[in-house]
């Protein structure tokens, strides 16, 4: 009979070769190459030309970019504030037991099947000035045209990208919120605990874990989305919706500077791995042992 010390033992290490093979020929490779053409000078047909810093000092004194840097820490702090509490409210209420959850969930989440393509060019007619959802309430709303200002087109950016990803991340808070003991919400009821005592005192500690990982989720994904801004706005008016990786898009498909292009990329790299490191250590994840949600 095994002991429970072997029951507990971790896997060799042999069992982390496949995963190690697959994120050094997918990640580690593409990011050394990124970091190497942000070095050179390319337009994608002749060979790189090797220029040192060159491109990374003209990207920090690229007024645009940091104009670009700015908008996409706007919108991704917008679509952490609208996403995160929503998605937390209806994943909770999800992974009850009301009547017609399961049919209503199911309508909820119907946004995810959506390409962001498909979303886009929807959005974009419902948004119509002259047509769409603005004409029709413009004794309420006044401008028409959400999409001809700043303001109005980040918006629409956060509401458009809100409505896609919140069913994504309330199917993760729904998982999670079902792993919470029953228990606990039986005891806290005995002591005589209300519902919105028990949520903020048993439910959202329970899902700290959740939290953070749907939270990084929210970073890398804005760090790294572009075709929403693409379809929707194409950066504008002028450049004011204009974010990284759209900047990124357009420097290396459309004027052919790869070599720039890969100083955005790795930038964003840094951002993204930088936001994620702080997060982690900021809640505590890295230290949590227990398997259970939040403990």
């Amino acid at each position: 009979m095994r002991s429970a010390a072997a029951d507990l033992a971790r896997p060799g290490a042999a069992w982390a070769v496949p995963g190690l093979v697959f994120f050094c020929l997918f990640a580690l490779v593409p990011m050394v190459g990124v970091l190497y053409l942000s070095l050179t000078s390319w337009d994608g047909l002749s060979d790189p030309q090797f220029t040192g810093l060159q491109n990374w000092s003209r990207f920090l004194g690229d007024g645009q970019m940091w104009q670009d840097t700015v908008v996409t820490a706007v919108l991704l702090v917008g679509n952490i504030v609208v996403q995160a509490p929503i998605s937390i409210l209806l994943g909770v209420w999800s992974a009850g037991k009301q009547r017609n959850r399961a049919v209503l969930s199911a309508i909820f989440f119907l946004p995810l099947l959506f390409s962001t393509a498909a979303t886009a060019v929807m959005w974009r007619q419902l948004l119509d000035p002259n047509f769409g959802i603005p004409a029709k309430l413009s004794g309420l709303i006044g401008d028409t045209n959400l999409l001809g200002s700043q303001s109005g087109a980040v918006a629409c950016l956060v509401l458009v990208t809100s409505w896609q990803f919140i069913p994504f991340h309330t199917l993760l808070y729904q998982g999670a919120a079902r792993t919470v003991p029953e228990t606990l919400y039986q005891a806290a009821a005995i002591d005589g605990a209300g519902r919105v005592r028990q949520f903020f005192a048993i439910t959202l500690p329970q899902l700290r874990n959740t939290i953070v990982t749907s939270t990084i989720f929210m970073v890398v994904g804005g760090l790294t989305a572009f075709d929403i801004v693409l379809l929707l706005t194409d950066g504008g008016p002028g450049t004011d919706t204009s974010i990284l990786p759209f900047a990124m898009y357009q420097t290396g498909f459309q004027t052919y500077d790869y070599g720039y292009a890969s100083v955005i990329a790795s930038f964003l790299l840094l951002l993204a791995t930088g936001a994620s490191f702080v997060m982690v250590k900021l809640s505590g994840y890295d230290k949590m042992t227990s398997t259970l949600e939040g403990m």
